[in-house]
């Protein structure tokens, strides 16, 4: 019996994928209707509804009901037809000879009551077969609840196997070779992104994922920050009706991480709650490194070794509420309130000898010193993201309006500290001790309306508003004599940003004949700024600019498993709260680090070209080309001085890492996705991703760069019976090439085993890491006027995980839309 009801379940939701308009009709009949349970009176969402013509097997359209239990079904054309109404565990209905014509281009059938049958299941799972990639018109979507070998992992594991994504060793990511992304969990920003992108990431449990919206070219609707493009992550809900949720946990021998969700629904309300948290093991990485540099004012040179160990551990957590309610059917709310905590801990021990020789050919040694460096460092971020929307649809169809605000409280308090021992005698000769407390504060502002102006014509219209408030203080202690850390007001700084956004758009969607789709459209920002940093002799001009973001998609549709789509976009990043920071961290007294409070924002344009073709049940296909090139290009970078002042102390022989707007960049490249079902039980999935890098540096004339860069994964999934299957994931990155050198290759893999239990309720899934490799070696090379710097980590990344994952209340409805496989029920005879 179970088996039947998921067969029918299946057969049933599967209709809507393959419905299909009767080709080259110009009539749009219409049929519309509202879903009901007989005994309840309440809606019942996700009904399906089949239309054929009448005596005909075949369905010519269909669709599904809303939450409210209303469908429509358009562009029918003249005709007598045959509609059946089913919904899993409900005897189906039948409509005969329902006609349409020039008289009556709409039909309404009421309220459509379905009858329980009498031995409906209490609890049942559905899941229907989808795509792992959906390709649409301005994104592209990847089904991360359909991927194994990242399960018990964190989202950065699921973001590697995005097409034109990489994700580094250290968890950095780069979206279509930019690290200038704009992030988003379902639609909303958030102040964490802004201060530690890494953190927030690998805190986020891969369990907690349904889906990651990758958008390149985003159109006018979205905001214009974020030069790569824009990755949204789409967090797990359920719309089913009662009770239910889902546990994951993991235990691993680097990652530990449990999530656990919980979703309520009565008619037309909804509430949810989930609460999450990671942990990643505190693990060894052994550093070497190695800085050459020459002192023209004195003809030396210097030889900076450093031998030491690093100690890292990092942990996070997350919970919110969150609830949807329809009123009258035409209103919509919904709202969410969040928390997060994420931060980081760490600990160093470096051995360190410089050497300084003339550079008269004598190799005189004109001093040899060596240290000792203990380091410490920890950092602590916390937020609240609050959030309410409203959602009003009206009688004409596709008219919607939608009104939104969010806001996100941020804080977060970073500490480090140092020691340094000089040999032989092994004395105190160097301490800092170092505070930086930060707020940022963001709340913004959305209207969007909607309207059709006729047959597949529709514009949209919105504005935004958005304000940053950010807000860090530096507090440096220094050891002076007698062992005593005394306030160091010449080290110690405060910095004071706010920043206003003001945004309007306008987006039109039409067909240019029967030739293409076109969606162009226009959005205008005009920033407002004003800063303040407390160490500067000459403060940053509070200014505004304003800033025309076009952007234009283009589609064409070659029979009904072919698309080519070209599109253009002009976006813009403003710097983040993390490049700003004025903090000087003096933890390494020869490897100084700091932000940026002068950094301006850089402007680029991109071009997109794509091709993708749908291949049916062996799978598909999407390979596209890209160009884009930026101005006041934000990339970190390293600058040597032999002597450099910073408050009343002098450092010798140091080099300064901050983030500086470098200039011209200019990217090509292409990326190739494919995914093959070579039977029933193996499928395999490829990404191949390729571009040619030119850096123009006008910090530095003369020191451009021009490199190639690619990066090769395959997936493999091979399904052994009905509740068993294993999964092969391999990745390999080159060498990324910056402004200023190369950051190392690597290699990783993974494999993984599922094993379904208790009716496919739960499962049980073990996964590895390179297990065959407990260290993944990376070797950086750099370069810049008067220095070179050569690098080696070891960083551990070998692992083995264990997951359990266990479902639990009631029906649990998987649909998708843009899937084209599967047969309906025809009307009974």
């Amino acid at each position: 019996m179970k088996k039947g009801i998921l067969c029918f379940a299946f057969a049933s939701s599967t209709c809507i994928l393959n419905a299909q308009t009767t080709p080259g009709s110009d009539f749009n009949g219409r049929l519309t209707g509202k879903t009901i349970d007989s005994s309840s009176g309440h809606a019942l969402e996700y009904a399906t509804i089949s239309v054929f013509f009448q005596g005909e097997k075949k369905p010519v359209s269909g669709t599904t009901s809303d939450v409210s239990g209303q469908f429509t079904i358009k562009e029918l054309a003249k005709g007598s037809y045959t509609v059946v109404i089913e919904f899993i565990g409900y005897q189906p209905h039948t409509f005969n000879n329902i006609g349409i014509d020039g008289k009556t281009p709409t039909v309404n059938l009421s309220t459509i009551s379905l009858v329980k049958k009498s031995n409906l299941l209490q609890t049942v799972t559905v899941s229907l077969p989808g795509k792992i990639i959906e390709n649409r018109i301005d994104k592209l979507i990847f089904n991360a609840e359909k991927d194994l070998t990242s399960q018990g992992g964190v989202a950065t594991d699921i973001l590697k196997k995005v097409p034109q994504v990489s994700v580094d060793v250290d968890g950095n990511v780069q979206l279509a070779g930019s690290s200038s992304i704009r992030f988003l969990i379902d639609g909303k920003p958030s102040s964490a992104f802004g201060n530690n992108i890494t953190d927030v990431l690998q805190s986020i449990p891969a369990s907690q994922i349904k889906s990651i919206e990758v958008v390149t070219n985003p159109g006018a609707k979205y905001d214009a920050q974020g030069l790569g493009g824009i990755i949204n992550i789409i967090l797990k809900k359920n719309n089913a009706r009662g009770i239910n949720g889902n546990i994951s946990l993991t235990a691993g021998t680097r990652l530990e991480n449990g999530a656990f969700n919980f979703n309520v629904r009565d008619g037309n309300f909804g509430m949810s709650a989930f609460v999450s948290g990671n942990s990643k093991i505190a693990s060894n990485t052994p550093v070497t490194y190695d800085r050459l540099s020459h002192n023209a004012s004195d003809s030396t040179t210097d030889l900076l070794h450093q031998d030491g160990l690093s100690r890292f551990h990092r942990h996070g957590i997350e919970t919110g509420l969150g609830f949807d309610w329809t009123y009258k059917k035409k209103n919509s709310f919904s709202g969410s309130l969040n928390y997060n905590e994420f931060g980081n801990t760490g600990t160093g021990h470096t051995s360190q000898s410089q050497v300084t020789t003339l550079d008269d050919g004598s190799g005189s040694v004109l001093s040899d010193i060596a240290v000792v460096n203990n380091t410490r460092s920890s950092f602590i971020f916390h937020n609240v993201d609050a959030g309410l929307n409203y959602k009003r649809t009206f009688d004409k169809e596709d008219r919607e309006l939608e009104i939104a605000v969010n806001s996100s409280f941020g804080n977060d308090h970073a500490k480090s500290g140092n020691n340094q021992f000089l040999l032989p005698q092994d004395s105190l000769s160097y301490a800092r001790n170092n505070i930086n407390p930060g707020k940022e504060n963001g709340t913004e502002f959305t209207i969007d309306f909607t309207e059709p102006l006729r047959k597949n014509v529709t514009l949209g219209v919105g504005t935004k508003i958005h304000f940053d408030d950010i807000n860090s203080t530096s507090n440096v202690f220094s050891l002076q004599t007698g062992k005593a850390f005394l306030f160091d007001s010449s080290l110690s700084n405060y910095l004071k940003y706010h920043q206003k956004v003001y945004a309007a758009y306008v987006e039109l969607s039409f067909p240019v004949g029967k030739l293409f789709d076109a969606k162009v459209g226009g959005r205008y920002e005009r920033t407002q700024m004003n800063t303040f940093y407390s160490n500067a002799q000459v403060q940053a001009r509070s200014s505004g600019y304003n800033t025309f973001v076009p952007s234009i998609f283009l589609m064409k549709k070659l029979g009904d498993n072919q698309t080519i789509k070209l599109s253009y976009s002009k976006r813009i990043q403003r710097p983040e709260y993390s490049d700003l920071n004025p903090f000087v961290n003096t933890s390494d007294p020869k490897n100084i680090s700091s932000g940026n409070p002068f950094l301006t924002p850089q402007i680029g344009n991109r071009y997109e070209l794509s091709y993708s073709r749908d291949l049916g049940a062996t799978g598909f296909f999407v390979v596209s080309i890209f160009y884009r090139g930026s101005n006041n290009d934000i990339q970190p970078y390293i600058v040597y001085y032999p002597s450099l002042v910073i408050g009343d102390s002098i450092y010798t022989n140091v080099s300064v890492s901050t983030r500086q707007n470098i200039g011209l960049e200019k990217n090509m490249g292409a990326s190739l996705f494919g995914n093959i079902n070579f039977t029933k039980k193996l499928s395999v999935r490829s990404n191949f991703f390729v571009f040619h890098r030119n850096t123009i540096n006008k910090l530095d004339p003369g020191y451009n760069s021009k490199s190639f860069n690619y990066r090769f994964n395959v997936n493999t999934n091979y399904q052994f019976n009905k509740t068993l299957t294993g999964e092969f994931f391999g990745n390999f990155s080159s060498a990324r090439h910056e402004a200023q050198g190369s950051y190392p290759s690597f290699t990783t893999y993974s494999i993984a085993l599922r094993q379904q239990i208790w009716k496919k309720k739960g499962s049980i899934a073990l996964t590895a890491v390179n297990p065959f490799n407990e260290y993944i070696k990376q070797k950086t090379l750099l370069y810049g006027p008067g220095f070179s710097v050569t690098s080696v980590r070891r960083i551990p990344y070998r692992s083995f995980g264990i997951n359990f994952t266990w479902k639990f209340g009631k029906l649990e409805f998987k649909k998708n839309k843009e899937e084209n496989s599967g047969n309906i029920n025809p009307p009974s005879e």
